[in-house]
């Protein structure tokens, strides 16, 4: 299907610009400062500048927004029909908040679309498109603020951003983020922030069953999320992560040929702990170094109607992952290295007995199982490092590598979107290698690069979902005013 990004994102784009700014735009002649006009737009200096964070006696308001485009190419990635593609995506979301003594509120409209490029068919997903659509509105009221702590109820759609990001992630990678609807309270106070809510996915990103490419998306009722998400301030260096998530889900979809449900028909609970923090190193008062680390595990029990019998069965699944990683600061080009180990537990009998595989529910799975995004950490080994160069104050350049095993050999392999692929009873998935360049031109303007390569193990090569060894490229601009 061919896609093209609508005359009417350009026109939102044009009318944030001054006359004077357009005039300059639509000059037959040329004359003016092309290095004047890209300040006055994406310059360190917002063009709503004189729109944010205003106030007017009691009423405190802002108004930006960002646009974002990215240009992907990719060949054999492990999604149907093979995964080769060459397509763009943009992504307009503007927004609205303000805040009337205790109450305030919230508005972000999203139009995100894409378009193929080149002769390959190019077959939509639900995290790409989401036209002219609300991305969040919630309105939220102040209950308690005293000594330095506060206590708010929101209530309306939002967005769930927690810890290292590894369950409960907006996916700003998507080109439709990820958002849910319902209830929040919001504590915070010198020692401890801390979050309970109950939520219902809404759009495609977050398997919402009310999702649609050109209507407005509506609440799925029978996709819920609760918990209660807490942080612990009060360590030096640290920050330290309990949680609690229930995750329940009454509609399961069916997959088909892999005789297992991508999404899971039941109740899990989610108990986990995270530790995270960084440690400069310092002589003569000259921070030579530093440290940083970040340690997370959880533990996973509820009921699954999971498997092609729908019989009823237990759950018993797990998680683990640590990072360490140590940045020279005072060495040419500040090089870093971190080392990083994922499990995400997995069943020795897919069809039978407890339910072993951890469900990773909401993640930033970019972030963590590899950039060309092959995997959603279910049943899943991840082991590797990440090295990172800094050559200019505005370049940074990150390359990573990850050797991917199945936690249990005669296990499914999971994709990004949390569906089984075939595979053969072997542990080796293969081996990836990401390349990724950040130009950050302007604080408003920023444009990022990266190639990924993918070399696939025994546990792909012989089975039935074997193909060639897989690459993606991106050029990623993003424009915030």
């Amino acid at each position: 299907m061919h896609l093209r990004c609508p005359p009417l994102l350009f026109a939102a784009v044009c009318l944030t610009l001054l006359p004077s700014q357009r005039q300059q735009l639509q000059a037959a002649d040329n004359e003016f400062d092309a290095q004047a006009l890209f300040n006055d737009l994406a310059g360190d200096e917002s063009i709503f500048s004189d729109l944010k964070n205003r106030e007017a006696g009691d009423l405190k308001y802002s108004v930006g927004g960002e646009l974002r485009h990215r240009f992907m190419n990719e060949d054999n990635r492990l999604r149907p029909p093979g995964g080769n593609a060459e397509y763009s995506l943009w992504r307009f979301t503007p927004y609205l908040s303000v805040q009337y003594n205790r109450v305030g509120g919230f508005i972000e409209a999203i139009d995100a679309s894409a378009w193929q490029e080149g002769d390959v068919a190019y077959a939509r997903a639900p995290i790409d498109v989401n036209r002219l659509d609300f991305l969040r509105y919630y309105a939220e009221i102040k209950l308690l603020e005293e000594s330095g702590t506060t206590l708010k109820y929101r209530y309306g759609r939002q967005f769930l951003k927690y810890g290292g990001q590894r369950l409960l992630s907006p996916l700003a990678w998507s080109n439709t983020y990820r958002n849910f609807e319902g209830h929040k309270f919001l504590y915070s106070s010198p020692d401890w922030d801390v979050d309970a809510f109950m939520m219902k996915s809404v759009n495609g990103a977050a398997g919402g069953a009310g999702f649609g490419f050109s209507s407005l998306d509506s609440a799925d009722e029978d996709r819920w999320i609760s918990g209660v998400y807490s942080t612990f301030k009060g360590l030096e260096n640290n920050t330290l992560d309990l949680y609690w998530l229930y995750f329940n889900e009454r509609n399961p979809s069916f997959d088909g040929g892999m005789g297992t449900f991508n999404r899971m028909d039941g109740e899990r609970h989610t108990l986990g702990l995270r530790l995270a923090g960084s440690q400069p190193i310092k002589e003569c008062d000259t921070v030579v170094g530093t440290w940083t680390w970040d340690f997370e595990g959880a533990y996973q029990f509820g009921h699954d109607q999971f498997g092609a019998s729908a019989v009823v069965r237990d759950v018993n699944a797990g998680m683990a992952a640590a990072s360490v990683g140590y940045t020279f600061n005072e060495v040419l080009w500040s090089p870093g290295i971190t080392g990083f180990y994922y499990w995400g537990s997995g069943d020795n009998d897919p069809t039978s007995g407890d339910i072993n595989t951890f469900y990773t529910m909401y993640p930033l799975g970019h972030a963590y199982w590899g950039l060309i995004d092959n995997f959603s950490g279910q049943n899943l080994q991840d082991a590797g490092a990440t090295f990172t160069l800094k050559p200019h104050k505005k370049l940074t350049v990150a390359t990573s590598y990850h050797l991917f095993n199945k936690a249990n050999s005669n296990g499914n392999v999971w994709n990004i979107v949390g569906a089984p692929i075939g595979s053969a009873n072997t542990s080796n998935i293969g081996q990836e290698l990401d390349i990724v360049a950040t130009v950050p031109v302007t604080s408003n303007f920023n444009v990022q690069a990266g190639y990924f390569w993918f070399f696939y193990g025994d546990a792909i090569n012989a089975g039935p979902a074997a193909r060639d060894d897989a690459r993606q490229f991106y050029l990623q601009t993003t424009w915030k005013f």
